[in-house]
């Protein structure tokens, strides 16, 4: 074991801390700190994308794998645009869904499973981590690279379909949607937590944490973001109407606090945002 790679994982880890930031769990620093990047990107050097030029990526001088603990993206297949994800988003997410020890995850698209990885050593060694990854190529590489982790398991599928499933107390999508899937609905434990990102025709949007309580579905905003299109949970007029309650706000902040599904009542006055079966409210669940 290299000891400047370790040194290098501990300033990455503590760096992210501050960054993201990572304020709530404790654990999710120390999986930064211990989970080997480079198992994950290939052999180096490596193409990465700058966290000041997203899309302007370069060659690192080396293939020491210190260069990859630093907040940014590098490159899996550059000619699909494919990377291994921006730490301080991925930190920030798993900071802000209180993943605990023994915990399930469902994690749709795993890319090459660094962040299954660090997933798992979140939620510690008596949990359980399902990833389904859409590409058959990157589901080996997971399935190859996350061997250390065997509480993890990659399967290749289309992760909208993923109705036999077991139940899960987290779930995570990797790519963008418009809604989300019926699949996910049905597999949240109660109690349990959901982060999808909700985009727009061109990809960018918002990130949308559920809560799935006895009164149904408390909802939030973690902020912009831009991701890749979810294969299977898109629907177009939703995008247009996204994108139209987006504009709407000029800037402001997002107001929702619940997700409802069905269709709002024709006098409902609290709707922000009106999927094809679900909306999204501005008011608070209400307790009965």
């Amino acid at each position: 074991m290299d000891r400047s790679h370790d040194t290098a994982r501990r300033w990455f880890a503590e760096d992210l801390r501050v960054a993201a930031p990572i304020l709530r769990n404790e654990a999710v620093v120390e999986a930064f700190a211990r989970v080997p990047r480079e198992l994950f990107c290939g052999l180096g050097p490596w193409r990465v994308h700058p966290r000041r030029r997203l899309g302007a990526p370069y060659t690192t001088p080396t293939a020491d794998p210190t260069a990859l603990y630093h907040d940014v993206l590098v490159a899996i297949d550059e000619e699909r645009d494919l990377n291994n994800g921006q730490p301080s988003l991925w930190a920030y997410i798993f900071d802000q869904l209180d993943l605990a020890p023994g915990q399930s995850v469902l994690q749709i698209g795993a890319g090459t499973g660094y962040y299954t990885a660090i997933l798992t050593e979140i939620a510690g060694p008596k949990s359980r981590v399902e990833a389904i990854e859409l590409d058959d190529y990157l589901a080996r590489r997971a399935q190859e690279n996350l061997r250390p982790w065997p509480q993890a398991n990659v399967t290749a599928g289309n992760g909208v379909d993923c109705d036999t499933t077991p139940a899960a107390d987290i779930i995570i999508a990797f790519a963008g949607t418009t809604h989300p899937a019926a699949a996910w609905i049905n597999r949240l434990s109660p109690g349990g937590r959901m982060m999808i990102p909700l985009t727009t025709a061109d990809g960018w949007g918002f990130l949308l944490r559920l809560e799935k309580t006895d009164a149904g579905f408390e909802a939030a905003s973690l902020g912009a973001c831009g991701f890749f299109h979810c294969d299977g949970a898109r629907r177009s007029a939703e995008e247009m109407r996204l994108q139209e309650a987006l504009t709407s706000l000029n800037g402001k902040e997002i107001p929702i606090r619940a997700l409802h599904l069905g269709k709002p009542t024709a006098d409902a006055q609290e709707v922000w945002f009106e999927g094809d079966d679900y909306w999204l409210s501005n008011e608070p669940l209400v307790i009965r």
